[in-house]
């Protein structure tokens, strides 16, 4: 009977084992199911619409092959709307049988035509995210709702037309593991009663010992004890001819070693037979993934929940922060770039307004003057606080917090960026350094977005285009003036800072006697440009703003001239000779510092004080009086 249960034991272990490979071969099925999404007529870019993308769950994978660069681009579907706005393009949508159909949709705004059409996508500060490649790209993704993906090449040439979607299906087969588990367990069972049954069967039979001679035929006991008697003590020794007994001590000997390799020979053969049970199972569990095992159920982990809600047609905010990060990368390594070529020109393709005034006027003194100070590097190490505008159109406004990577000592920057249309990129029109004891106000977080508070916004305790005529004003008359205490005590040093600064260019006018045949005034006024608000979670308000510090030095008699260059040929005024290009003027001069200011701005009704967040100060110009 044992050798019956190991037989079944065998053919059921051999049953779950080869049930769990099949499961995972044969039965397995494919890996993920795709879709070919084909055009007609090939045009220069490809959209695949998002409702595609989600066709089916789990990550996207975009395979594209053609010849040359493959460009593949993630951004929300309005926005690829509005940047393919005057260009024809194929959109690849989703039908209700849910196949994929493809049609060309034609330009809706007027642009620049063919110009337009050719556009290259690459570099744009539109996109989520982008990859190029050459001839073949692979992009694995997890698109959300409402994102597209955009499929081009250079902006020249056709788009890819050999595109296939792919989405992987689930393959987990979580009883694999157990069905070859449990049939390698029900394998080494039937070893076990095999080896049983076998050393069972060998007890039953037994050694066979031959029977006993018969017995003699029996006499009365007087005449055998008689006889024996008579036979004396020699009966009792063997004969010569007889086989040594086993009190003989080497046959003894010989008998026990033999039992002993019969005794453990067996043992050493159920070892030999366990061998293969366990290297079957061990072949049979290695190389097992996750997919093979039951899940047990797991309870999700809990999230915070957002303290900012969502308000009712809530736009979407301008950047993401792996965007944000994106664009900040490009305009440091543009500018950097800019700074070592002093290129002006390429500045200007990431910088605007004062921010720009200040890097040309920079560029050019540096020419004839080495060691005059470029404005503040931007990083590229980290965004600390992101508040991009909420707003589907354009312009689109962003705040940017950035640090110099782990050195304290580096002032962090605080910069307005703007994007005029989907077309083109981001430049920054203000950067400032952060003031030692400045805080910023609650803003609200970067998947949100905050909005822009109107220029005559009158909730505010100072309209955002009043602020920087009244900071002006503070400066010129100091606590004189009527704007005084609106002011905190930041801000207040800050425009004492300015005014020490000229009471010093006035004692040195006088140190060199110069004060009699010159004149010097000062003036603090608006800058041209707009300022930038952006609201707080308190009501209040981040604003940006320019204030020019105008320094004019004019000739007090007609025979007197101000002089960059004196009699003995040394430069005396380096910037205004560089500038101006002249020794010395008639007229005189008009030197313009700019100043790129951050205020925190409370709500109207609040007890709490304008305060200045951070402030830079460059020379933005000088210019002959004419």
């Amino acid at each position: 009977m044992r050798f019956v249960w190991a037989v079944l034991a065998f053919v059921l272990a051999a049953v779950l084992i080869g049930t769990g490979i099949a499961q995972r071969t044969i039965f397995l099925g494919p890996k993920d199911v795709a879709a070919e999404l084909t055009v007609k007529a090939p045009q220069t870019y490809t959209v695949i619409d998002s409702a595609v993308l989600r066709a089916h769950p789990g990550e996207q994978t975009l395979v594209a092959h053609g010849d040359g660069t493959i460009f593949v681009a993630q951004a929300r579907t309005a926005d690829l709307e509005a940047w393919l706005s005057d260009a024809s393009y194929n959109r690849i949508t989703l039908a209700k049988d849910g196949t994929t159909t493809a049609k060309v949709v034609e330009p809706t705004v007027t642009g620049d035509g063919a110009e337009n059409a050719q556009r290259n996508p690459a570099g744009s500060d539109l996109w989520l995210d982008s990859f190029t490649d050459k001839n073949s790209l692979i992009d694995r993704m997890q698109v959300p709702d409402g994102v597209s993906v955009l499929v081009a090449s250079d902006g020249k040439a056709e788009a890819p037309t050999d595109v296939v979607l792919k989405w992987p299906l689930d393959t987990a087969t979580p009883w694999a593991g157990p069905l070859m588990v449990a049939g390698g367990i029900l394998l080494l069972v039937g070893l076990v009663l095999y080896v049983l049954a076998i050393r069972h069967s060998r007890r039953g039979r037994g050694p066979r010992r031959k029977a006993p001679p018969p017995l003699p035929v029996t006499e009365p006991i007087d005449v055998a004890d008689r006889a024996a008697i008579d036979a004396g003590p020699e009966a009792a020794a063997p004969s010569d001819g007889e086989t040594p007994s086993e009190t003989d001590p080497a046959s003894s000997n010989q008998d026990g070693a033999v039992r002993e390799r019969r005794a453990a020979s067996p043992k050493r053969r159920r070892a030999l037979l366990l061998l293969p049970a366990v290297g079957v199972t061990a072949a049979l569990l290695s190389g097992c993934t996750p997919d093979i095992w039951p899940h047990s159920a797991t309870t999700p982990t809990p999230t915070p929940t957002e303290t900012q809600a969502v308000e009712a047609g809530q736009q979407a905010p301008a950047v993401t922060e792996a965007q944000a990060a994106r664009i900040l990368e490009s305009i440091s390594g543009t500018l950097a770039d800019a700074d070592k070529n002093m290129d002006a020109a390429k500045a200007e393709t990431r910088l605007e307004g004062a921010a720009l005034e200040a890097r040309k006027t920079a560029y050019a003194v540096r020419k004839s003057v080495a060691d005059f100070a470029l404005p503040a590097k931007i990083p590229a190490d980290k965004v600390k606080i992101l508040v991009p505008q909420a707003y589907d159109s354009w312009p689109r406004t962003v705040l940017m917090l950035v640090e110099h990577g782990s050195d304290d000592k580096v002032a962090p920057l605080i910069m307005m960026m703007t994007q005029p249309d989907p077309w083109s990129d981001y430049k920054i029109s203000s950067v400032a350094e952060m003031q030692a004891s400045a805080k910023l106000p609650n803003m609200a977080p970067a998947w949100l977005g905050a909005k822009l508070t109107p220029p005559d916004s009158p909730f505010l305790v100072a309209a955002p285009d009043e602020l920087a005529a009244e900071f002006a004003n503070v400066i010129d008359q100091g606590d004189k003036s009527e704007f005084y205490d609106k002011f905190d005590k930041s801000a207040l040093a800050f425009a004492k800072a300015v005014q020490d600064s000229r009471a010093t260019v006035l004692q040195a006018l006088k140190d060199k006697g110069a004060d009699t045949t010159s004149s010097l005034a000062f003036a603090a006024t608006a800058g041209a440009g707009a300022p930038v608000s952006m609201s707080s979670i308190d009501s209040g308000a981040i604003v940006s703003v320019t204030v020019d510090d105008s320094q004019t030095i004019k000739p007090t008699s007609a025979d007197a001239s101000i002089k960059n260059v004196d009699t003995n040929g040394t430069v005396v005024n380096a910037p205004a000779k560089a500038l101006t290009g002249v020794d010395e003027s008639k007229t005189g001069f008009v030197s313009v510092y700019g100043m790129q200011l951050f205020f925190a701005v409370p709500a109207q009704g609040s007890e709490a004080k304008i305060t200045l967040l951070a402030a830079s100060q460059q020379l933005q110009s000088v210019t002959e009086i004419k």
